[in-house]
């Protein structure tokens, strides 16, 4: 049964663009369309929860002591998830998605035990290069062809895809277009290189044409990530890059949003932070935020809001501080196991494992001003994985690319 992991890996990885339709299974309000079918989304969520089920019991029947570093800071975000939503205004609201974070770390667990089994590194890394391809495609056609003709219109021509809002494609492809080229890099497979390469160049297409202005700082942010990390240019070529991203920014960016979003989101933040202080041990629970903000908007501020417009202060208002100092406790630890796998990694998982990170890098700046569910919910935690699978556990051979 373990041969059938790399499979399942896989398998995720190239549902993972279909995760934001899961938005459409819920009880809550956003503000744009799913395009993919409820009964198609049931069936997604439901191979996600077979596949949930058989890694579990693969995790179990192969436990190996001291392999999930992880495993507590993880179960502490997802109990102050569970907490806050119990006492929350709507339990109901987030129910979903908290079980999709727990799919999360079963998932997260899984990359980081089963990733240097046999042929499971090239699949996982194959499905996501050709999927994330798939999905850059699709996003790229139907802007050219302007269809959904409804969704062209609600996102005034930006780029979205499969994923709901241009946000969430953007914060997507911020985790996707580094992978992919460090795959096109280092990848033993001539065809896989050829592969990631496209992909790579298809993903920043999409990217450019998504117009968010956090997911263009964000990938500014995971590209001065690698050219500090990996190049000889080091601070200096990174702040380039980070000055060129905040140019494009100022020049193109409200070309594509009407009315303009530069003082929408200050009065956002400002009722974020009242709620903040009316809750601020378990918050007000996942996907309650624009219920409380209906109360404490300002009343000349926008009448909705779905989140805070930035991950940070909606993770703080519907988790409270217990949810805060869980994730700080996961990223510290994260940090830490990830320094100390990569001396103890040959040069080209190095590059990986860094150009994973570098995505992870890229999100955290997104979520400055940007609140991206597919990234909170469908790609941190196995993003987290994957970057320590592919820094080995400590005890890989420098030479060995394994």
């Amino acid at each position: 049964m373990r041969r059938l992991m790399p499979s399942a890996l896989g398998s995720i990885y190239a549902l993972a663009p279909l995760f934001p339709s899961f938005i459409g299974l819920t009880f809550v309000a956003f503000p744009g369309l799913v395009l993919i079918p409820r009964a198609a989304a049931i069936g997604v969520f439901g191979i996600c929860g077979v596949l949930a089920v058989y890694a579990l019991a693969m995790l179990l029947r192969y436990r190996k002591p001291g392999s999930q570093p992880l495993l507590l800071p993880l179960l502490a975000v997802f109990g102050a998830g569970l907490l806050a939503g119990a006492l929350g205004f709507d339990p109901r609201a987030g129910l979903l998605f908290t079980f999709i974070g727990l799919l999360g770390i079963v998932w997260h667990c899984s990359i980081v035990r089963f990733y240097d089994d046999r042929g499971a590194a090239t699949t996982l890394l194959a499905a996501y290069i050709v999927s994330g391809a798939a999905a850059a495609i699709a996003a790229i056609a139907m802007v050219a062809l302007r269809e959904p003709a409804a969704q062209y219109a609600i996102q005034h021509g930006r780029a979205t895809g499969t994923f709901v809002l241009p946000g969430e494609l953007a914060g997507y492809f911020i985790v996707f277009v580094p992978i992919a080229y460090a795959v096109a890099r280092v990848a033993p497979s001539p065809l896989l290189r050829v592969a990631a390469w496209g992909a790579a160049a298809l993903g920043l297409v999409a990217l450019t044409l998504s117009y968010s202005r956090a997911g263009w700082m964000g990938f500014a942010a995971a590209v001065a990530f690698v050219v500090a990390t990996r190049t000889k240019a080091g601070a200096r070529g990174a702040a380039v890059v980070v000055a060129a991203g905040a140019i494009a920014v100022l020049l193109l960016f409200n070309a594509h949003h009407d009315p303009s979003e530069d003082y929408t989101r200050l009065s956002i933040w400002q009722a974020a932070t009242q709620i903040i202080d009316r809750f601020p041990l378990t918050g007000v629970g996942p996907f309650n935020f624009s219920r409380l903000y209906a109360v404490v908007r300002a009343p000349d501020a926008d009448a909705t809001a779905f989140h805070a417009h930035s991950l940070y202060l909606t993770f703080f208002a519907e988790f409270g501080i217990l949810g805060v100092a869980s994730v700080a406790w996961l990223m510290w630890r994260f940090a830490l196991e990830l320094r100390r796998r990569l001396p103890h990694a040959s040069q080209a998982r190095a590059f990986l494992a860094l150009s994973v990170t570098a995505g992870l890098v890229g999100v955290a700046v997104q979520g400055l001003i940007d609140t991206v569910s597919v990234v909170i919910f469908g790609l941190w935690m196995p993003t987290l994985g994957l970057a320590l699978g592919a820094a080995g556990d400590g005890a890989t051979p420098p030479d060995s690319d394994a």
